[in-house]
């Protein structure tokens, strides 16, 4: 065909569609996990891993566990966040049967047994779980989640733990920080439309709230969670009447107590002028771009002088702590911050650096530490527990990381979650673990908590713990070297 005769017959299906071949098409996909699919969200590597220990009769009990070997720039401590979510997965996780005929003809596994395959239709966890509370505060090297279990079902597990601790950790203490910064003003999310992906949206809208705000844009996030829905008009709104004033009118007209209006589109004291003529009902007024600073001090001369001391100032457009902490040396008279883009992706930290690590081993009743030697990225052996130390008012002074069942008569951070594959704690509410973040920021002492050159918080090994890596090396170097 030419491109000509090509170009015509396209022509052709425009103007007489209905001369048109119509082809059967393929049915989109939404890309949101299902229950179904929980046993295949993981590395292959995971799965192949798996299949070996099988097909070499490997049962040991292993215990892995989950913890950040450094905290991001400018962090000075985490909050744990994502444990729920954990939990839910282990105790849901298996593998369709779709699922398995998937595997199956993948080229990796040709040479595995039909009896893996049927390992994994019959799958569930058997395990022990170990996690810090979500909302506890803590920091570099300390197990956030630990897990016992076959060393298969331990190993299988390790690809969602870490994505969704990881995310979930990471915004909770991005949303803390922003949360402090705001000095009891209050913070909501706006982060949804800027969150990689509509899922990552949830989860960072869930993890946020965990930190501190007040509310989120989210409204699945607040219908499932039980979250505070919050939001105002977008420019498209004000852009859509005819004038300014009219799109207020109209907005107040429909929300008479929900009026929240954006000053900004065309010129912010124009706009503050026309939302001080709409009712001395409106709650308040959003600004989102310029000189907040100014602006903000002469929206609220100009919303005083109508008597409209109650009407409150929002802010928003690419706020962090940073941006938020000088806003207000700068004596903005700002009521509260709409955050979006830099709490939901963390901007200034993108990531969190989590590993899960296998630490100790049963083999033939014996239990066996396990330890990494690679440069800069050595482990400590062992099933272990985090201590906490308070003073007599219960404000942090330091935490050991030590041994399960060590002799150090302080707070244990890791508590039981699933024994034996069945969950044995009581989840809390989400507003639960919001009020345990922010008890334990309260009791985490000032320079630890500065946005920029925190002190560092202590964290010991015990002296067991020492030993035992002193012991575990030896043996290790003299197996494998």
């Amino acid at each position: 065909m030419t491109v000509n005769s090509f170009l015509s017959s396209i022509q052709a299906c425009i103007e007489l569609p209905f001369l048109c071949t119509v082809y059967p098409m393929r049915e989109p996909q939404s890309l949101f996990l299902t229950e179904d699919s929980l046993g295949i969200v993981t590395d292959l590597y995971q799965l192949t891993m798996a299949a070996g220990y099988f097909e070499h009769g490997m049962q040991d009990t292993a215990t892995f566990e989950l913890f950040v070997r450094q905290l991001p720039e400018n962090r000075s401590y985490l909050i744990t966040a994502g444990i729920e979510q954990a939990i839910h997965y282990l105790t849901h996780i298996k593998f369709s049967e779709d699922n398995i005929q998937f595997l199956r003809q993948l080229p990796a596994f040709k040479h595995v047994s039909y009896e893996f395959f049927k390992y994994l239709k019959n799958f569930t966890f058997s395990g022990t779980v170990y996690a810090m509370p979500e909302g506890t505060i803590a920091f570099s090297e300390e197990p956030l989640i630990r897990v016992t279990a076959p060393i298969i079902e331990a190993q299988l597990v390790e690809t969602y733990l870490l994505s969704i601790i990881n995310f979930q950790t990471l915004i909770a203490t991005k949303s803390s920080r922003i949360v402090y910064a705001a000095k009891g003003r209050e913070v909501i999310d706006f982060g949804t439309r800027r969150a990689h992906g509509p899922q990552a949206g949830i989860l960072a809208a869930r993890s946020s709230f965990i930190g501190g705000c007040s509310s989120t844009s989210n409204v699945f996030a607040a219908y499932t969670l039980g979250i505070p829905a919050a939001g105002t008009i977008a420019h498209s709104w004000v852009m859509a009447f005819e004038n300014e004033l009219d799109s207020f009118h109209k907005f107040y007209e429909t929300f008479p107590d929900y009026t929240v209006l954006l000053i900004d589109t065309y010129d912010t004291l124009a706009g503050a002028q026309h939302a001080a003529m709409i009712s001395n009902k409106i709650k308040g007024v959003r600004i989102d771009s310029g000189d907040v600073v100014k602006l903000s001090k002469e929206v609220r001369k100009i919303l005083d002088a109508k008597g409209l001391q109650h009407v409150k100032i929002i802010a928003s457009g690419d706020l962090h702590e940073n941006r938020i902490d000088d806003l207000l040396k700068n004596n903005a008279p700002i009521d509260s911050f709409g955050v979006g883009t830099e709490m939901v992706t963390s901007k200034d930290a993108p990531a969190l650096g989590g590993v899960y690590k296998l630490v100790e081993q049963e083999h033939k009743g014996k239990i066996i530490p396990k330890m990494k030697l690679s440069k800069g990225k050595v482990t400590y052996p062992g099933k272990k527990q985090v201590y906490r130390i308070t003073d007599t008012v219960g404000n942090f002074v330091k935490d050991v990381i030590g041994l399960e069942g060590e002799n150090i008569e302080e707070i244990p951070l890791l508590i039981p979650v699933i024994k034996d594959g069945k969950r044995c704690y009581n989840l809390p509410t989400i507003h639960e673990i919001q009020r345990t973040a922010s008890e334990n920021l309260t009791h985490l002492p000032n320079p630890f908590k500065h946005l920029t050159d925190a002190e560092t918080y202590p964290v010991y090994k015990s002296h067991g713990l020492e030993v035992k890596k002193q012991e575990a090396e030896k043996i290790v170097r003299n197996m494998n070297m």
